[in-house]
């Protein structure tokens, strides 16, 4: 089954980064969160991945066309201009790399990869975000209800503590940054079916967010798997900080190939 991975976006709340490289080259721990979200799919026995490009889709292409020599090590006769490689650790991945326009909307973006996905079952995730989220759960669930789409729901982690007051000023509970309530959100890692194609009638213009998903959960098309574990979206310098710091404690919760 493939994985397609939304890794187009101009990444403008993180400007401080995106600027150089696509979100999803921004390092967390020495590696691109792409290299993060794709170990997750890998470890479930995921390998074939189609990356949905388009701002600065260069940096992209050039990290997977060398990634050999990321992973390996390198000993180069510069006289004969012979390369060999020893120690080669690479993962035995399929990288689509699919330039899907530089101004395109998610929809449009997985409308364009309607050929490279083919006419299966598909996963698709934001190449922003990571979890511990079990995928051969969320399949098991997609299949049992037979529905269009299942998207991963999750609460993140509020921003600020959370105090209840009560009457004179007293506080009787307290919770540092708890769980976004009752509030559950798009945490990407969906699951589709080739219908969510027909769903997509904008083109380019189309937000698969907006549209195709009101769409298809006004026809009772669109399922949610509520996973209360950690989920996180890099979406900011403070977010960017936040990972990295459980990355170099390791105590990365979304690192469930260890």
């Amino acid at each position: 089954m493939k994985v397609a991975i939304l890794a187009g976006g101009y990444g403008s709340r993180i400007s401080e980064e995106s600027h150089l490289r696509p979100k999803p080259m921004i390092e967390i721990g020495y590696r691109p969160i792409i290299w993060h979200i794709m170990k997750i799919y890998s470890h479930y026995g995921f390998n074939d991945f189609v990356v949905l490009l388009g701002y600065k889709s260069y940096v992209i292409k050039e990290y997977f066309a060398n990634y050999w020599l990321h992973q390996s090590d390198v000993v180069v006769e510069t006289a004969s201009s012979r390369i060999e490689i020893r120690n080669n650790k690479s993962e035995d991945w399929r990288v689509t790399l699919l330039d899907t326009g530089l101004e395109t909307m998610t929809g449009g973006r997985i409308s364009r990869a309607r050929e490279c996905l083919g006419d299966g079952t598909f996963m698709l995730t934001y190449g922003d975000g990571v979890s511990d989220v079990d995928i051969t759960r969320v399949l098991e669930f997609h299949k049992r209800h037979g529905k269009a789409v299942t998207m991963t729901a999750v609460q993140p982690e509020g921003r600020f503590g959370r105090l209840q007051i009560a009457e004179h000023g007293r506080v009787p509970d307290f919770l540092e940054k708890p769980l976004g309530d009752d509030a559950w959100i798009n945490g990407g890692f969906f699951i589709c079916e080739p219908a969510v194609f027909d769903a997509i009638k904008a083109g380019d213009a189309t937000t698969f967010e907006r549209e195709p998903l009101e769409c298809l959960a006004e026809a009772g098309e669109l399922m949610a798997w509520k996973h209360d574990g950690f989920w996180m979206c890099m979406d900011t310098m403070r977010d960017k900080e936040r990972l990295t710091e459980l990355w170099e404690n390791d105590d990365a919760p979304w690192k469930v190939w260890k």
